[in-house]
């Protein structure tokens, strides 16, 4: 039993703006995680100097990532749907 698509794709107009949005949050990301990559590597001993609540600079460091990696998600996924209802809106005016 085929069947056909569970729901008709259009052009999406706002690639460019989405993919614009996305390079920028992914280089910001990256110069963060770079700090922490060259912390690390260079500087190890920086690591373990206490930073926030008796926690090493590394786990602070570490969660500071993983939770921005979140928050950066959310971003782009709030913009992304942001760009997509403006550009139909004009799309169907």
């Amino acid at each position: 039993m085929l069947h056909g698509p569970a729901a008709e794709l259009k052009e999406d107009k706002s690639i460019v703006r989405k993919t614009r949005l996305g390079l920028w949050l992914f280089f910001i990301y990256l110069a963060i995680y770079a700090g922490f990559v060259i912390i690390a590597t260079f500087f190890p001993s920086m690591m373990g100097a206490e930073v926030l609540g008796g926690q090493n600079l590394a786990v602070v460091y570490g969660m500071t990532l993983i939770v921005l990696a979140l928050v950066m998600g959310l971003i782009y996924n709030f913009f992304c749907n942001k760009y997509e209802q403006q550009m139909n809106e004009e799309d169907a005016s």
